[in-house]
């Protein structure tokens, strides 16, 4: 149902809800509505849906809206920021055997795609990411993070799942690093996802 007034916004600072998001996260409130999303979960069914039992699916839905609360009060920070770079992680790659084309250099450390499939959602992150002036490194785990921010960039977009995320977190709070984090909305070892279209908005 639609307001029953009327409202004008554009006047409104932007720092008002920075500074609402920033009070909502460092208050914790999202973490304190749990038998609210409790509720909406079981009343949606979400168990049914993803096979998690309330209690992960309930825990996966704090992480996604402690991550979207952190973007937003990087963004302004995030956008000012000249040299950026593209964390994805390799197990997004169409292919996790031979059929994928990308080599593996330790020195840096991260997969060299070598756009072998064009369906690929690997290939074509790395597509969207240079249009837009970003480095772009494909990671087997998250311990390669700390090694590619000392190359000096001020802000990364780092696609994951939620508890890689959140454990990359203090690392860029310590080198101040602006940070936007796009969560696989599929998890595992191999064939993990994310929705590119999210990642073009973030870019």
């Amino acid at each position: 149902m639609p307001y029953q007034f009327n409202f004008d916004l554009t006047k409104v600072s932007k720092l008002l809800f920075r500074e609402i998001a920033k009070i909502t996260y460092s208050k914790k409130v999202h973490k304190r509505m749990g038998e609210v999303a409790r509720s909406l979960l079981e009343r949606f069914k979400i168990h049914e849906i993803t096979g998690l039992n309330v209690s992960d699916a309930l825990a996966l839905l704090e992480d996604l809206i402690d991550i979207q609360l952190r973007n937003l009060l990087e963004r302004e920070k995030f956008l000012k920021a000249k040299k950026r770079a593209l964390l994805l992680p390799h197990c997004s790659r169409k292919y996790m055997d031979g059929r994928c084309k990308a080599k593996f250099d330790p020195s840096i450390p991260s997969y060299i795609c070598s756009h072998c499939s064009q369906d690929c959602l690997i290939n074509r992150s790395i597509l969207l990411a240079s249009e837009k002036g970003y480095d772009v490194y494909i990671l087997p785990g998250s311990s390669c993070i700390g090694h590619i921010l000392k190359m000096g960039y001020e802000a990364v977009v780092g696609v994951a799942c939620s508890e890689e995320i959140k454990q990359a977190n203090p690392l860029l709070e310590r080198l101040g690093v602006a940070g936007q984090a796009i969560p696989l909305v599929k998890n595992g070892c191999a064939n993990t996802l994310f929705n590119i279209q999210t990642l073009k908005e973030v870019l």
